[in-house]
């Protein structure tokens, strides 16, 4: 009671350093020596030194804090991703704000209002279902530094870190057809989801290269979840005239698939052939394992969150694309033999 806070000064004293050197040292610089700044912690440890971020803050006019938007951190998919940005955001001394838009884009628009409002220094979005341009606008006309993850906005000026998922579901489609499928299904995600358009699309293109069409009864949009898979495989393996492989939107729409093969008697990898899509860690544990298309979400929120750092301390830099190749992770889900591990998806 009554006792004066520790300054910055106090600190300089008792460790024998100046006071630009205990900033310095606050700041992570690694022009301080380290036995320097091992004294300097000592001293800050010993005298009870707790540092103000909220003052730094207005002197710096940066809050070292970044939004991250993403749909629901439970699916495992966004989970991994979180992990990532975490990750590379913590080496450069940022902490995260995590928010779940749960493809409400009501619910998106309250967090893109409130997270900038306790200062961050930027967002990070994996935008929710059905949304515009005209609703992230405010974005740009505030200058708040943001970049779009794993989906895309049509016409929204923002960079944009994911994989290519037409050429992700082309490789998928194009092994099941070598396996000598010939009636495949796309099963899965939000119907206005550019992830589900762009996979939709390399399923068409794959079937169009065989002179082969996807026929509109076999192009089913789910919620991305495993019930959502579930549901819908249990109506479209009940049809007398039901596909013999399906593409899934993602991996945990897959699981969904195999549990009502299951049910069904149906087996997976002979009745019928199934495929995923982000190859998160549970999918090689699957009964059979699943083949998937890898998107490796820890590494894409890696390079999401550095590009975002980037854009902070360069606001007028060029927008920029990063598309990655996804890779095919061949297991037993489409019919193969486990010694067949890995095919570019080229």
């Amino acid at each position: 009671m009554g006792k004066e806070r520790v300054t910055l000064a106090d600190v300089a004293v008792d460790a024998e350093v100046s006071r630009a050197t205990v900033s310095l040292v606050l700041r992570e610089s690694p022009l301080v020596a380290a036995s320097t700044r091992a004294r300097v912690r000592a001293s800050m440890e010993k005298l009870g030194y707790v540092y103000h971020r909220g003052a730094a803050s207005l002197r710096s006019r940066r809050s070292h804090t970044v939004g991250l938007v993403v749909t629901e951190v439970s699916n495992p998919f966004f989970a991994e991703l979180t992990v990532g940005v975490e990750a590379a955001l913590a080496d450069a001394g940022i902490v995260v704000l995590l928010g779940h838009n749960y493809e409400s884009t009501a619910k998106q628009a309250d967090l893109l209002r409130v997270i900038p409002e306790y200062g961050a220094d930027g967002l990070l979005i994996t935008p929710a279902q059905n949304t515009t341009a005209e609703q992230l606008a405010p974005l740009v006309a505030a200058r708040v530094p943001h970049l779009l993850l794993v989906r895309y906005v049509p016409g929204h000026p923002a960079s944009y870190v994911g994989i290519d998922n037409v050429l992700g579901a082309r490789a998928a489609t194009e092994h099941l057809l070598w396996h000598g499928a010939r009636k495949v299904a796309f099963l899965g995600g939000p119907e206005s989801s550019s992830a589900r358009r762009d996979r939709r699309q390399g399923v068409e293109e794959a079937l169009a290269a065989h002179r082969r069409r996807l026929v509109a009864s076999r192009s089913v949009p789910t919620p991305a979840t495993r019930q959502g898979g579930y549901d819908a495989a249990l109506a479209l393996l009940g049809r007398k005239d039901r596909p013999d492989a399906i593409v899934c939107y993602s991996d945990i729409v897959a699981f969904g698939v195999l549990l009502a093969c299951d049910e069904l008697g149906i087996r997976v990898g002979e009745d019928v052939l199934v495929t995923g899509f982000d190859d998160i860690a549970e999918s090689a544990l699957q009964h059979p394992a699943l083949t998937t298309i890898a998107m490796r979400p820890r590494e894409l929120g890696e390079r999401a969150a550095r590009l975002l750092i980037q854009q902070i301390e360069e606001p007028d830099a060029p927008l920029v694309n990063d598309v990655s190749v996804p890779e095919l992770i061949v297991r037993r889900s489409c019919g193969c033999r486990p010694d067949r591990t890995k095919e570019k998806a080229v």
